[in-house]
């Protein structure tokens, strides 16, 4: 039988902007895709990479490898979508280092409420946010045909289909660049410091 839930966090990026592996970044206690691999499992009851197996063995983490590598995001969720394991799928991007658990569990819970094939982050500035989502099993076909022909952009394949976006009262953070991670860890000291 297929559980209701599954956890996904994409490692599968070349991190070229950043010019070294975004997912292993040290966080508070351990790198990003340790530390969010713990939110997701806690919020889906279980966790998965989808990536490059042989880059990320070492962390003991399950990791499953792109169907089609080379292709983005999108082939991430591909790669989770056909494994198959559960109804509503959790995808988490790994340069997403401030997302929490709670956060992952109610767009968990409002995905169990409704219909729509995917139910997104949208932050507190209105940027959406698709690699922080619950997408449904029946959107493998749909992001399969975009892969097929050549659509590679997750924020097109959304308009596409029957989507909801649920509002954050935060502004979420991608960590992209070496800039962009400067600035997170001053924005963590700042925090710890209170």
């Amino acid at each position: 039988m297929r559980e209701m839930t599954a956890g996904f966090v994409l490692v599968g990026g070349h991190s070229s902007r950043m010019g070294r592996d975004k997912a292993l970044l040290p966080g508070r206690s351990r790198s990003w895709v340790e530390e969010l691999a713990s939110r997701v499992e806690a919020a889906a009851g279980n966790v998965a990479l989808v990536g490059m197996p042989q880059r990320y063995a070492a962390l003991g983490l399950e990791c499953m490898a792109d169907l089609r590598p080379g292709l983005g995001p999108l082939a991430g969720i591909e790669a989770a979508l056909q494994a198959d394991r559960a109804e509503l799928n959790l995808i988490v991007a790994c340069d997403m280092p401030d997302i929490e658990t709670s956060w992952l569990i109610r767009l968990l819970d409002v995905s169990k409420s409704t219909a729509a094939a995917c139910v997104a982050t949208r932050d507190s500035v209105g940027v959406t946010h698709p690699l922080c989502a619950v997408y449904r099993k029946n959107c493998l076909a749909k992001v399969q045909s975009a892969l097929n022909n050549g659509r590679l952009s997750v924020h097109e394949l959304l308009g596409e289909m029957e989507a909801i976006f649920l509002d954050s009262e935060e502004t979420i953070s991608n960590v992209n660049t070496p800039e962009e991670w400067k600035a997170w860890q001053m924005r963590r000291e700042a925090t710890q410091a209170r």
